[in-house]
């Protein structure tokens, strides 16, 4: 995971646009969105925070656009696509920066591939009725497979997955969503079971599935990145500005 750094002056009327490049260039990577702040301005803010300009981001300490630190920083300015120039961050010098950090796609939807094998478990017919045991061994037998009653693993098998499953909702939830998905997919979990070994209603477990998908889609949409108030200020330092 990168550190990231976001320095800015207050001031700034740039500082929206490039959070929201921010955002979206760590949305696109699959990491969350979330970075350390610097208020230029700020005497907690660090010294070498106050040799960038505004905006400027920093992964691992390192400009996205490749300049140096200077002496007497103003606004940036950045050259955009067909040679236009603007004071926000290309979207485009984030996503190369983010890079050799960004999650490969398919990971990021392992989450809902995950829930699978504990709904399936859930789902598989529980072999409690010994008049059926001969129709289950025919069927394997002619398939090659030895008949074996599985019921009795069924509950701690899909209690294991369940519980994978919820601890990938846990760890490190505060640079996500917080712990509000977690919450939702115990809420899932224990209605799968419940629905799945004591009350025996197929419908409960769908519901129970629904509710474990929906905790996983929360749990990976990316937080709205920061807005700030715009004022004239780098607006008349614009033009003079070093690029």
């Amino acid at each position: 995971m990168p550190i990231i750094e976001f320095i800015y002056d207050k001031d700034c009327p740039n500082v929206a646009d490039s959070r929201q490049a921010l955002a979206a260039a760590l949305a696109h990577a699959g990491l969350p969105a979330t970075w350390q702040e610097w208020d230029r301005a700020n005497p907690a803010a660090p010294d070498y925070a106050r040799h960038y300009g505004s905006p400027t981001v920093l992964v691992n300490g390192r400009d996205v656009a490749g300049f140096e630190p200077e002496h007497e920083p103003a606004c940036r300015i950045y050259a955009h696509e067909q040679g236009r120039q603007r004071g926000v961050v290309p979207r485009a010098l984030i996503d190369a920066a983010l890079a050799p950090y960004a999650r490969r796609r398919f990971a990021r939807g392992t989450q809902f591939v995950a829930w699978l094998p504990a709904v399936g478990a859930a789902l598989l017919p529980k072999l409690t009725c010994p008049a059926c045991w001969p129709a289950y061994a025919a069927l394997l037998s002619a398939l090659g497979i030895g008949f074996v009653d599985y019921t009795p693993y069924l509950l701690p098998t899909v209690t294991l997955l369940l519980g994978i499953n919820l601890w990938t909702l846990a760890y490190r939830a505060k640079r996500r969503r917080g712990y509000g998905p977690f919450a939702l997919g115990a809420v899932g979990a224990f209605t799968l079971l419940l629905g799945s070994f004591w009350i025996e209603r197929e419908g409960i477990v769908w519901v129970a599935a629904s509710v474990l998908i929906v905790a996983a889609i929360w749990n990976l949409w990316p937080r709205r990145a920061q807005s700030a108030a715009a004022c004239p200020a780098c607006e008349v330092r614009e033009p003079t500005a070093a690029s």
